[in-house]
């Protein structure tokens, strides 16, 4: 999410004025290179499964249950979807959990499943990584924590994470989460970090130069790591190498999309097997193949994209944006 974002909340009232908006004017995908017939099909459409959202964000896929966990990070609710029921509220409050009345992107945003099979939240209110203390089929406001702290200072408000096979959880920190930005005088941190909490729960700073690190994830192989800046002037997704302590090396430009005026920037991201990366970014999905190649776009129209979800066999692509939830049958 970027900060010029908050704006969009005074649009949901037009957006969900307009439910009737036909699934064609919400969206089309563009084809760049052959490649991408591949994983979508020339005749794939946009679909709006849900609405009347504040703004949507964080999706996650749990195929053993066949339902996609997503969160509206203004109303402080994640949401439940299935083919069977549509949306349902599966968790409210999901992000922040304090008495005091209090605005902005307050809510819950990435979601992960952690390696004991509980919901990891990213939770910008109550600025943490928590572990939802309940099965996944019988959610419960009830919390623990994971993340909260570095160095002796509250992080800003975790925003998204990646939890890899050897238990190494990978996050990003910008400061969305405060009620006024960077400037908040509840923000104990000088900088937005992307960080690492091993096993033990250690946690390390491995960056603290990028202006808002968002969207996060690493590559099949488990060597590379990309993250968003979702910063306003630098619109970029970055990669780096994995040491073999888990820590960043060789940062470089994986691509660059300041220049484009297209709505939203550069926000959450899932890849695939193979290693396709599926980015929210300026005006819809930016699908690049694992070598930073651009190979397509799914456009958005009236709506920003900020993250995705996909399905472990590869048909199905799930885009929270603004006020909706959308869906493409890749396959």
């Amino acid at each position: 999410m970027k900060k010029f974002l908050f704006s969009f909340l005074f649009l949901a009232s037009f957006f969900s004025g307009h439910a009737q908006q036909s699934n064609q004017a919400i969206g089309t995908i563009e084809f760049i290179s052959n490649e991408l017939s591949g994983l979508i099909n020339k005749d794939a459409k946009v679909e709006i499964i849900a609405e009347g959202f504040q703004f949507t964000e964080g999706p996650f896929w749990f195929d053993k249950e066949k339902m996609l966990l997503f969160s509206d990070v203004p109303a402080n609710t994640i949401y439940k979807w299935t083919e069977a029921k549509g949306k349902e509220v599966y968790l409210t409050p999901g992000g922040y959990t304090d008495t005091a009345k209090r605005g902005g992107f307050m809510g819950p945003n990435g979601l992960f499943l952690s390696g004991d099979g509980k919901l990891l939240i990213c939770q910008h209110g109550d600025r943490r990584i928590a572990k939802m203390d309940a099965p996944l089929n019988a959610p419960k406001a009830k919390f623990i924590t994971v993340a909260g702290e570095y160095d002796g200072k509250k992080l800003n408000s975790p925003n998204d994470l990646f939890l890899t096979a050897a238990g190494d959880l990978y996050f990003t920190d910008p400061s969305y989460g405060f009620e006024k930005g960077n400037r908040d005088p509840k923000k104990e941190l000088p900088y937005q970090g992307l960080y690492k909490m091993d096993k033990a729960g250690h946690i390390s700073l491995l960056i603290d130069s990028i202006e808002q690190p968002n969207g996060i994830g690493i590559l099949p192989g488990g060597k590379t790591l990309l993250v968003s800046n979702s910063d306003a002037r630098k619109k970029k997704w970055y990669a780096y190498d994995i040491a073999s302590n888990g820590s960043l090396t060789n940062a470089r430009l994986f691509y660059d999309v300041s220049n484009e005026k297209g709505m939203g920037g550069c926000d959450g991201f899932k890849i695939d097997k193979a290693g396709n990366v599926f980015a929210a970014g300026p005006g819809g999905i930016w699908i690049f193949t694992k070598a930073g190649k651009l190979i397509g776009k799914i456009k958005l129209n009236g709506v920003t994209a900020a993250n995705c979800a996909l399905t472990p066999d590869g048909k199905t692509i799930f885009i929270t944006a603004t006020n909706y939830l959308l869906r493409v049958k890749m396959r």
